[in-house]
């Protein structure tokens, strides 16, 4: 089978399409034809090896120490089954699917092999396997990170980055849980995370938003760049601060992707895709994404 394997760390161009073997599931775990997948900025991170200080040894140790031990990349993904272990139960050929691979990563290839106990659910009816694909990360981040915020309705709640893979999710989430919404990005966004259910937009290019009356009982940074005492002064009493940054892998389960599948199914939730690519052009699309200007997710299409 056709996979983007990467090489050693480093920039995209240690990304290259290779013929591997294709992998046969165990007993208890799936086989799925990947049709479609996605490039994150955790992708670009894995690749560049771009880790915080204090966690660069213990990440070299999961990750692999002069390339990733699982060559790889890609943690989500959408497509069919094709084979069954022998003790799986839960799925059966012909399911569409769709997943989250997390730290195995594996989904930059044209098949991929998960235990059916993984974050692995039947994708949404309404969703083609693009839309399908880019639902997984920034879904269940937001929805962990909202967990820890405990957010209920009538919170006011304030997500910086709203206009990325997590930002985009973690805004229709908050609407949905019955938040009000202010959402920061730049000016060319305002409108797509508007449609998305925000109330208040702010430009953080021509504003800071800590600067603002407002006073907020969950600020959510989805892309990690402020920081809690930047923000303290817009924070109500009591209010939290939750980030992405440093916070290691979020605690997510199947049961978080039927819970998007039914939303996405009653109109609550839609996917925010900026730009396709097919697997040849994964470079490519790694070199979009560390642009910082990527608007919801990028999708490659692979069968």
């Amino acid at each position: 089978m056709r996979a983007v394997v990467c090489t050693k760390y480093g920039a995209p161009d240690v990304l290259e399409l290779k013929e591997v073997t294709k992998p046969f599931p165990k007993d208890n775990e799936i086989q799925i034809k990947v049709f479609a997948t996605t490039v994150t900025t955790g992708d670009c991170r894995i690749r560049s090896f771009t880790s915080p200080l204090l966690l660069w040894l213990p990440m070299r140790i999961v990750l692999g120490f002069t390339k990733p031990r699982n060559p790889i990349l890609g943690v989500e993904l959408a497509g069919e089954v094709e084979l069954v272990g022998k003790k799986v139960t839960r799925f059966k050929v012909g399911d569409q699917v769709y997943a989250l691979s997390g730290m195995r990563c594996g989904a930059h290839a044209e098949y991929i092999c998960m235990s059916e106990q993984a974050v692995v659910a039947l994708k949404p009816d309404n969703a083609s396997y693009e839309e399908a694909a880019v639902l997984p990360f920034g879904g269940t981040t937001a929805l962990h990170f909202f967990r820890k915020g405990n957010i209920k309705a009538g919170m006011k709640v304030l997500i910086y980055g709203a206009s990325g893979s997590v930002g985009t999710a973690a805004v229709q989430l908050a609407t949905y849980f019955g938040a009000e919404v202010t959402g920061v990005c730049s000016g060319r966004n305002i409108d797509l995370v508007q449609s998305l259910g925000a109330k208040h937009v702010i430009d953080y290019t021509k504003e800071d938003f800590t600067e603002s009356a407002e006073r907020f009982d969950v600020i959510f940074d989805a892309i990690g760049k402020s920081s809690k005492s930047h923000c303290t002064k817009v924070l109500a009493p009591n209010g939290k601060y939750l980030t992405v940054d440093g916070q290691g892998i979020a605690k997510v389960s199947a049961d978080d992707l039927v819970f998007l599948k039914e939303l996405m199914e009653k109109g609550k939730l839609k996917a925010v895709i900026d730009r396709r690519y097919s697997l040849e052009q994964v470079p490519e699309a790694h070199r979009y994404v560390e642009t910082g200007r990527k608007k919801g997710n990028i999708v490659i299409t692979v069968q």
